[in-house]
C-alpha cells in the first residue's frame, strides 16, 4: 500500500532528479485569473509565467496543488470524480517540450524505481486537430517511439484533448494517459476512444503553445511551455488496487465517521443499498471540499455570492444527503475532523484554521436547520 504522503514525495523527488525546482502550492482562490472562482488546476497560479514572465525559481518547476472543480458535480460519487482533489504537477517554461515531457511521464509511471505500473495497462489520447489548430502528430510520434502500440493511441477532439483553464489565456493540445480499470488485461485494440468506461485518466500533459484572446482568436505564445497534472487520488486508487477513490485512505476515515454517526454500513453490494453508498460518497466529497475551502488562507466563508455561494451549496447538499442516511441535526464536525487529520500533514493551514472551520460549518448547519 502506498499512502498519499508517499506518492507526493515520490513525485517531487522524481522531478527534482530531473532538475526541477520544488515550489509551494497556492490558494484555492486564484490570484491571476478573475474569470474563475477557484483554482481548478495547478497551472492557475503560474499563468503570468506561462505567458512569458520569468519565474524566480527557474524554468523547470514541480509541486502539488489543491484544486476545486464543480463542472463535474453531477458525476461526484462515481469511481473517480471529486469536487476537491490534489494535482501533482510539473512545468517547463520555455525549456523542454513534448519529447522530454512524455518521456518523463512514462519513466515515472512504469520504472521499477518509481511507480512500476504495468505498461500493458496504459493507453493514451492525443489531439486530432480542428479548424483552430493542427493534428498533434508530434505527441503521437513520441508515444510510438516509447513503445505504445498504435491501437493504444486514441485520436480525440478538442473537447477531450485541448486544455484551457478559462475562456481566455494560455492553452494548447494535450495528451492524456489512462490506466485500465476493466476486468483482467485490456484487449489489444481497447483504448479510451472505443472503450471509455474501462479506462481511468491519471495524467495530462498539456502543451501550452497558444494564448486565447477570444473565442475565435489563438496566437502563438512567445515560448513553448509544458503544464502537466497527475491526479493524486486516482493514482492512489490504481496503485493500491482499489475500484474507487472513495475506497482509499484519502476517504475511508471520513466515511467511517459517517458510518458511526448514521449507524449504517457503507459498501454493500446489494442493489437496494447503492443509493445509500452514493450519499456516503457525496457527503464525504462535499465535507472534504468545504474543509479545504474554509481552511484556505484566503478566508472564504458561506455566502450568497461567488465562491462563498459554491461553499454554501456544498455544505447544504452534504446535509441533504445526510438526511437520506437518517442523520438528523448537525453532524458535519466528526467527518470534518477526519478530513483535517488526513490532509494537515500536506496542508498545515487546515490545522491552523481548524477552529474557524468548525465554527463556520456549525453556523451554516444551524442556518440550514432553521
Amino acid at each position: 500500500m502506498i499512502s498519499p504522503d508517499t506518492l507526493r514525495q515520490k513525485y517531487l523527488d522524481f522531478f527534482k532528479s530531473k532538475n526541477h525546482a520544488v515550489i509551494s502550492g497556492k490558494s484555492l482562490i486564484p490570484e491571476n485569473d478573475p474569470t474563475v472562482l477557484f483554482t481548478t488546476a495547478g497551472m492557475h497560479p503560474l499563468v503570468p509565467y506561462l505567458l512569458g514572465e520569468a519565474h524566480p525559481a527557474g524554468k523547470r518547476l514541480v509541486n502539488y496543488q489543491k484544486c476545486i472543480r464543480t463542472g463535474d458535480i453531477d458525476e461526484v460519487g462515481d469511481a473517480s470524480h471529486l469536487t476537491c482533489f490534489e494535482m501533482l504537477g510539473n512545468w517547463s517554461l520555455g525549456d523542454y517540450f513534448k519529447k522530454e515531457s512524455i518521456a518523463y511521464s512514462w519513466e515515472f509511471l512504469v520504472s521499477d524505481k518509481w511507480l512500476a505500473l504495468d505498461p500493458k495497462k496504459l493507453s493514451v489520447t492525443v489531439f486530432m486537430g480542428d479548424e483552430n489548430a493542427p493534428k498533434d502528430e508530434e505527441s503521437a510520434a513520441c508515444w510510438r517511439n516509447i513503445g505504445i502500440p498504435e491501437e493504444k493511441i486514441a485520436w480525440l477532439p478538442a473537447s477531450d484533448n485541448w486544455w484551457a483553464a478559462g475562456p481566455t489565456g494560455p492553452c494548447g493540445p494535450d495528451t492524456e494517459i489512462f490506466y485500465w480499470v476493466g476486468e483482467g488485461m485490456p484487449p489489444a485494440a481497447s483504448n479510451k476512444g472505443n472503450d471509455p468506461d474501462s479506462w481511468m485518466e491519471i495524467w495530462n500533459n498539456v502543451f501550452m503553445e497558444y494564448n486565447r484572446i477570444d473565442a475565435k482568436t489563438l496566437v502563438k505564445l512567445p515560448m513553448q511551455n509544458v503544464d502537466t497534472g497527475m491526479g493524486l487520488e486516482r493514482t492512489i486508487t490504481i496503485l493500491n488496487g482499489k475500484k474507487s477513490v472513495y475506497d482509499t485512505e484519502s476517504f475511508k476515515p471520513i466515511i467511517a465517521a459517517l458510518e458511526a454517526i448514521s449507524g449504517i454500513a457503507y459498501g454493500s453490494d446489494k442493489d437496494k443499498d447503492k443509493d445509500k453508498d452514493l450519499s456516503f460518497r457525496i457527503i464525504a466529497d462535499h465535507v472534504r471540499s468545504a474543509v479545504m475551502i474554509l481552511g484556505d488562507p484566503k478566508g472564504v466563508v458561506p455566502s450568497n455570492v461567488g465562491a462563498g455561494y459554491v461553499l454554501r451549496r456544498l455544505i447544504r447538499r452534504a446535509m441533504r444527503h445526510g438526511r437520506k442516511l437518517a442523520m438528523e441535526g448537525s453532524f458535519l464536525r466528526k467527518p470534518a475532523e477526519a478530513v483535517i487529520a488526513i490532509l494537515s500533514s500536506a496542508y498545515p493551514e487546515l490545522e491552523d484554521n481548524s477552529q474557524k472551520i468548525m465554527e463556520e460549518l456549525a453556523r451554516e448547519e444551524a442556518k440550514f436547520l432553521e
